[in-house]
């Protein structure tokens, strides 16, 4: 098939671009780098001409409120030229849980986008992600002040990007869902926990303190963002990941 997929640069799209191809897809990454800009819609017509499957996978520059008219904007942008170029099946990344936490402006503005997605009359597929691997170091340095990282208890199962991107990638390549999929890691940590492996690991000498106060995820109540029941889990380990 033809798959464009859309932020085909980034952490997850260049890991999904690379296994549609080793797939045996016609496979293109689209990006700003490439002159396609989805959030003024330039070079879009042009980059998913022909385009069977079209992946979304760009994110807001900010988790605040501007990140509302980001998925508005790229999203509008998005379905109508899939809708002009007959795609049959669009997909996204969203997050597990993201509608029980409207204090949040990113989560409401990743509902608001998957509400445009399902509106938009193209079949398509949700793929809910737990928290990457990847972005614990980014999380710990947010409320790191000197010695000392404050954290909030949140429960998280944080999931390896490439576990995402082979999800996405296998979404991609299927039948719509014309619903979605959840996807997690395999272990649950509370948030002040998973501080104190990741620490650990690196041997940076922070001293990780509970504050149920401290960081995004302090206004996440309870275990919202752990996979629900029918979850698909993956198979990398945080201590696993940590050690590669």
């Amino acid at each position: 098939m033809k798959i464009v997929v859309v932020g085909g640069t980034g952490l997850i799209g260049s890991q999904v671009v690379r296994r549609l191809d080793e797939q045996g897809h016609e496979v293109t990454a689209a990006a700003l780098s490439t002159g396609v800009d989805l959030l003024t819609g330039a070079g879009l017509d042009r980059a998913l001409a022909g385009a069977e499957v079209v992946v979304n996978l760009t994110n807001s520059p900010t988790f605040d409120e501007a990140s509302v008219a980001f998925f508005q904007a790229s999203m509008d942008h998005l379905l109508a030229a899939s809708r002009k170029a007959g795609a049959g099946h669009v997909v996204i990344l969203s997050i597990v849980g993201v509608e029980r936490v409207p204090e949040l402006d990113y989560y409401r503005a990743k509902v608001l986008q998957e509400d445009l997605l399902k509106a938009g009359g193209i079949p398509y597929s949700i793929v809910r992600a737990t928290q990457f691997m990847e972005f614990a170091d980014a999380v710990l340095s947010w409320t790191t002040d000197g010695g000392t990282v404050r954290l909030p208890r949140t429960p998280l199962q944080p999931i390896a990007a490439a576990d995402v991107a082979a999800a996405v990638a296998e979404v991609a390549a299927g039948t719509p869902l014309d619903g979605t999929l959840n996807i997690a890691g395999p272990e649950v940590f509370p948030l002040d926990e998973l501080g104190r492996v990741t620490v650990a690991a690196h041997r940076d000498g922070r001293q990780v303190v509970v504050d149920d106060t401290a960081g995004m995820f302090a206004v996440v109540k309870g275990d919202v963002l752990i996979a629900p029941e029918g979850a698909r889990i993956a198979s990398t380990h945080y201590r696993d990941w940590l050690a590669s």
